[in-house]
C-alpha cells in the first residue's frame, strides 16, 4: 500500500461542549490507523494533550479502548498506544437480499463473530422478519451478560425501494408490494428493544469497504458492488456520502445504451441477474452462484462472456462517474468469487486505455477486499458509524 495515500483525519476542537464530537474524532483516527499513543492523537488531531488524556481515560473506563502492548523507543519510558476494545461494542447486522439474507454479530473492530445464513424464493417480510427475530435471539444466546449489554443496534442494509424489485403476480406481488409501507424500526421494536439503522444495501457495502478494506487508502472514490443487481457508494473527505435522502451512489441508475440503442440503466447491462439468466436458459441450476462457500467451477464458458460485457460497462460507467466528481479511484466488488471479480478489474483497466477520455483524469480501478459479506459487514457497521464515529460529511448531507 502506498503509505502516501492515506488520509489524515483532523480537526479537534478544545471547548468542553462538543466533547462528544472529540470523543468520535479520536474513535475515528483509532479506527482509521490503528493504535497509538496519546501524544500521536493529540498532535495528529490538533487536540491539546489534557484533552486527550482525559478522553481517553474516559473511553477507556468505559470499556471502549483498552491499553495495548508498551513501545519502547530508543530513550525514555516506553508509550502506551491506545486502541479500540473488540469487546467494547457489538452490532448486529441484517443484510436483505433478492433471493437471500444474512444476519452477522460484528465486534467493534469488524470482526464478524458470528453469521447465520437463509434463502428464500422471494424476499417477503414474514419471512425477512421472522429470520431477523429468531436469528437474533439465537446470536444473543451465545453472548455472555456482558457482551449483551455492549449491543448498540441493529443494521438493515436494503435495496432501495424493494418493493419494485420482483417479477411476481398476483397476491404475491400484492405481499411484495407491502414492503413499501414497512416501517423498519416500528416492526423490530415488537421483539427488540435494540435501536434500529436501515441503509441501502450497496451503500452499506460501501461502508464496509470504507472501514474495513481498501477504502481507508482513498480520501475520494467511487464503489460498485455487483449483486443480483449492481449498486455503489460513493466517500468524499475520508467518509461515505450517503445524500439527502440517503440515496447517494445510486450508480445502477446510471443511464446506458442496450444493443438496439435502447436507454437502459446499468443493472440491466452489468449485474450478476444477466449471468443467472443465462445459467438457466442453458438448463444449469443457478444456485452454484449463491451457494456458500462460492464456488463457480463448471460454468466458465457462462462467465467468460460476462466478465467481458460487464467490464465494457464499468469502464463507461466509470468515466462518466469521474466527469462529476474528480475521484482518485473507482473500487469494485461483488457478491462473487475472488478469482472473478479479479479478472474483472483487469479487464475493467484494460477497457479504460481505449475509451474517450477528452477532459478526464482516469481513475485508478482496484478491486475492493471485503468481498461477498460486504452489505452485512456493512449494515452492521452502521449502527457503529451512527453512534461511536466521525461523520466528515455530515453538513453536507443535512436536508
Amino acid at each position: 500500500m502506498d503509505g502516501s495515500k492515506v488520509r489524515e483525519i483532523t480537526g479537534g476542537v478544545n471547548q468542553s461542549g462538543v466533547r462528544d464530537h472529540n470523543e468520535r474524532l479520536i474513535l475515528s483516527m483509532l479506527q482509521r490507523h490503528g493504535p497509538m499513543p496519546g501524544s500521536d492523537v493529540a498532535r495528529q488531531s490538533g487536540l491539546s494533550p489534557q484533552t486527550v488524556s482525559i478522553i481517553l481515560r474516559k473511553l477507556e473506563k468505559d470499556g471502549i479502548l483498552r491499553r495495548g502492548d508498551p513501545v519502547r523507543g530508543k530513550v525514555g519510558k516506553p508509550s502506551i498506544p491506545m486502541e479500540l476494545n473488540p469487546d467494547g461494542v457489538f452490532s448486529v447486522g441484517l443484510k436483505i437480499g433478492r433471493r437471500s439474507a444474512d444476519l452477522v454479530l460484528m465486534d467493534f473492530c469488524g470482526e464478524v463473530r458470528n453469521q447465520l445464513h437463509t434463502t428464500y424464493d422471494y424476499a417477503l417480510p414474514d419471512a425477512v422478519f421472522g429470520f431477523l427475530e429468531a436469528g437474533l435471539e439465537e446470536i444473543k444466546s451465545g453472548l455472555t451478560a456482558a457482551q449483551k449489554t455492549r449491543l448498540c443496534g441493529i443494521g438493515i442494509g436494503t435495496p432501495f425501494e424493494l418493493w419494485k424489485w420482483h417479477d411476481l403476480e398476483g397476491i404475491a406481488a400484492e405481499r411484495f408490494r407491502s414492503w413499501k409501507d414497512v416501517d423498519f424500526s416500528k416492526t423490530v421494536a415488537a421483539f427488540s428493544k435494540l435501536p434500529v439503522f436501515v441503509v441501502n444495501d450497496a451503500t452499506a457495502a460501501c461502508h464496509a469497504e470504507h472501514l474495513y478494506g481498501r477504502g481507508k487508502e482513498f480520501r475520494d472514490y467511487a464503489y460498485f458492488f455487483i449483486g443480483s443487481f449492481i449498486g455503489g457508494g460513493v466517500a468524499l473527505n475520508g467518509t461515505v456520502f450517503e445524500g439527502n435522502q440517503g440515496n447517494a451512489g445510486a450508480l445502477g441508475s446510471m443511464r446506458t445504451t442496450g444493443p438496439l440503442g435502447e436507454s437502459q440503466q446499468l443493472i440491466d447491462t452489468a449485474s450478476l441477474h444477466l449471468l443467472e439468466a443465462r445459467l438457466v436458459e442453458a438448463g444449469v441450476d443457478p444456485s452454484i452462484l449463491w451457494n456458500k462457500p462460492q464456488d463457480w467451477t463448471g460454468i466458465e464458458r457462462y462467465v467468460e462472456p460476462w466478465i467481458g460485457e460487464t467490464a465494457q460497462e464499468l469502464a463507461k460507467a466509470s468515466l462518466s462517474i469521474c466527469s462529476v466528481i474528480d475521484f482518485e479511484a473507482v473500487l469494485i466488488d461483488g457478491a462473487m468469487p475472488k478469482e472473478i471479480r479479479d479478472e474483472l478489474v483487469a479487464r475493467v483497466e484494460r477497457y479504460i486505455v481505449n475509451q474517450d477520455k477528452r477532459g478526464l483524469i482516469a481513475p485508478e480501478i482496484e478491486a475492493g477486499s471485503v468481498g461477498e459479506n460486504s452489505r452485512a459487514v456493512g449494515a452492521a457497521s452502521n449502527p457503529i458509524f451512527r453512534q461511536f464515529l466521525l461523520n466528515t460529511n455530515a453538513g453536507l448531507s443535512a436536508g
